[in-house]
């Protein structure tokens, strides 16, 4: 089989079977021996790849064109007999502070479910592991697949929302710090990538909510396991909300401050301004060289005039210490 086939294996009674072998032939075996459902896990096929699986398990075209070529947004189709669900998995990048996004494809039949994953988020091994160490989940069927992999895309969105929030603090300090550099750009990277999180986790919650419902039989058996998943979901949604609006307001407050400290270097500017005028002006207009000046000829006119700019502009830089300008 081909080598993006990560795991394959038959479930029956809560218990794994390996397949050795051709796929069909096994799976065929055990569907003679009583109820049991086939998992498939792929990661990111080619069309030739997939095209394998797709007739196997006469999987419908359009959405077999959809899991090859990614890039949807989280949904849920039916087509015929068959469950289409779209994920996306988020992933934080501690060194950059970026938020990377995947996508997990499932396939819900009644007796099979194919997980094909793009992206490096969220590998599916330790799914599969917690649920084959759960055999009274795994008795439900194909859709405690369903269940354990949205459980864990939702987890994981969790901890990527607390490592925002960890940065939104950190901006918020940066911002409210007198000798801080202008953060602008850093708030501007953060909210596009929350903005990315939002369209991730937002249109999973009416998914969710139609199989809390009920408007999806095939996860009948499950619907308190989702009703979990989606609290969770929930949750992380009002969170990434109000992180937006959070970094909104501290994009604010960080524009402000900056025309604050522009305005005031602007009033020290024309405060010195001020000052420098007076000598400037004195020297101006003693430096007419007119004849008949007062003072002109006299022995103290000199150092008079000097006398006079340095209190000028003693008194001048005193008052506006006093009134904040200086």
């Amino acid at each position: 089989m081909p080598r993006v086939i990560v795991d394959k294996a038959i479930y029956a009674g809560g218990k794994r079977h390996d397949i050795d072998g051709d796929i069909s032939d096994a799976f065929d075996l055990a569907r003679e021996n009583g109820e049991c459902f086939l998992w498939i896990g792929l990661f990111e096929p080619d069309e030739e790849e997939f095209e394998l699986v797709k007739e196997e398990l006469g999987l419908h075209p359009l959405a077999a064109e959809d899991a090859v070529a990614a890039h949807q947004r989280p949904k849920l189709e039916r087509y015929d007999d068959t469950l289409f669900i779209v994920l996306k998995t988020i992933t934080y990048v501690d060194e950059t502070s970026d938020i990377e996004v995947g996508e997990i494809m499932l396939f819900l039949g009644r007796d099979f479910v194919v997980t094909v994953r793009h992206g490096g988020g969220n590998p599916l091994g330790p799914v599969r592991k917690r649920l084959e160490d759960s055999p009274e989940l795994l008795k439900h069927g194909a859709t405690a697949v369903l269940y354990a992999v949205c459980d864990e895309v939702v987890d994981q969105y969790g901890l990527v929302v607390h490592e925002v929030e960890v940065d939104i603090i950190g901006l918020e300090r940066a911002v409210f710090d007198t000798g801080a550099r202008d953060v602008t750009a850093d708030i501007y990277s953060l909210k596009r990538e929350v903005l990315e999180f939002r369209s991730a986790e937002d249109p999973l919650v009416p998914v969710m909510q139609e199989i809390v419902r009920g408007r999806v039989p095939e996860c009948a058996s499950t619907r308190e396991y989702f009703r979990d998943v989606q609290d969770h979901l929930l949750r992380v949604d009002g969170q990434v909300d109000a992180h937006n609006e959070l970094l909104n307001s501290v994009l604010t407050a960080h524009l402000a401050l900056l025309g604050k400290r522009q305005n005031e270097d602007m009033r020290k500017i024309s405060a010195w301004a001020a000052i420098i005028a007076v000598p400037t002006a004195m020297a101006g207009i003693y430096g007419m060289n007119f004849d008949h000046m007062p003072e002109l000829h006299w022995t103290f006119g000199y150092p008079l005039a000097l006398a006079v700019m340095a209190v000028v502009c003693t008194l001048l830089f005193r008052r506006l210490r006093k009134s904040g300008w200086l």
